[in-house]
């Protein structure tokens, strides 16, 4: 045999496998920008939004009339006279009965007609989306009148019930489109897979779509506890008394005719601002997932 025929012969040496593409680097446009323009004027939006807060600290901890700028030497005695003295340890539980029951009841309702416009069909279904969207657009203070009349007929002036209710009245609407837009999301077959299981249509809500709707229930309730919360016209004109008033009133009564307490003043704000901070400090990873989820249409 040829040298040839035998390299014809001879079985043919195996092919290496093609090396896989390597992944290529996503380009962005902000690659090509330096960091410190990025960086600088995030520095500046960030030092312009601390200051103000670090004024509010330095009013409330440094003594009255010194002109320091730095808290020193520290003194707690704004917040004992506002606490006391201007009853703001009443306020603040006035407050907190208003925040937490109002999130209770914009929650129950919204989700009940969350899930109504979300699963349902009926004749006027647009023209209620469109009543709530519309309502959006009305300033509460075009509410006052209507509300103090009916809650006068009630005999509910000067009670909390009366700002829970008009708080309540105020959030249902975007309350309501956000549970509902969020019950979209979650696949309707889970509910009818319940339902061959044996359930029934409450068990199988309260089982399978529930569980899921945490997030959006965490960022209505906490929208509607912030917003009862910092509120300040409901409670100026449905109460009169001084043991009703609530936090927002009550620093508005630090703020005198011809002069202004400025370390009681930011010693308020203080107290008035860390429930709410402390809130956000714990819900914001639910409440970022179930705003983003509920402006979303399923």
């Amino acid at each position: 045999m040829s040298v040839k025929e035998a390299t014809e012969a001879a079985p043919a040496p195996p092919r290496a496998d093609p090396e896989p593409p390597r992944p290529t680097k996503r380009h962005h446009a902000w690659d090509e920008v330096p960091r410190w323009q990025i960086y600088l004027p995030l520095s500046v939006y960030l030092v312009f939004t601390l200051i103000p807060f670090y004024w509010i600290l330095l009013f409330s901890l440094r003594p009255a009339g010194s002109t320091s700028l730095v808290p020193w030497p520290m003194t707690f005695d704004h917040f004992e006279k506002v606490w006391t003295e201007r009853s703001f340890g009443t306020y603040f539980q006035n407050s907190v009965l208003v925040g937490v029951v109002t999130l209770l009841m914009t929650t129950l309702v919204a989700l009940a007609g969350g899930y109504a416009l979300a699963r349902f069909d009926f004749k006027v279904k647009r023209a209620f989306m469109l009543a709530l969207l519309c309502s959006q657009f009305v300033p509460g203070a075009l509410l006052l009148v209507p509300l103090f009349e009916i809650f006068a007929e009630l005999r509910m002036i000067n009670s909390l019930g009366s700002v829970i209710i008009a708080e309540t009245v105020f959030q249902l609407p975007l309350s309501m489109i956000l549970i509902s837009n969020f019950i979209k999301n979650v696949p309707y077959s889970l509910e009818e897979a319940a339902w061959v299981d044996g359930c029934n249509r409450m068990t199988a809500f309260r089982i399978v779509v529930l569980p899921l709707l945490r997030p959006g229930l965490i960022a209505v309730g906490s929208f509607a506890f912030v917003h009862s919360w910092n509120h300040f016209l409901f409670a100026l004109m449905f109460l009169n008394n001084q043991e009703k008033q609530t936090i927002p009133v009550g620093l508005n009564t630090l703020m005198g005719a011809d002069s202004v307490d400025l370390g009681a003043l930011a010693a308020g704000g203080i107290i008035a601002a860390v429930p709410v901070v402390i809130v956000f400090a714990f819900i914001q990873k639910w409440l970022i997932t179930g705003f983003s989820a509920g402006a979303v249409k399923g």
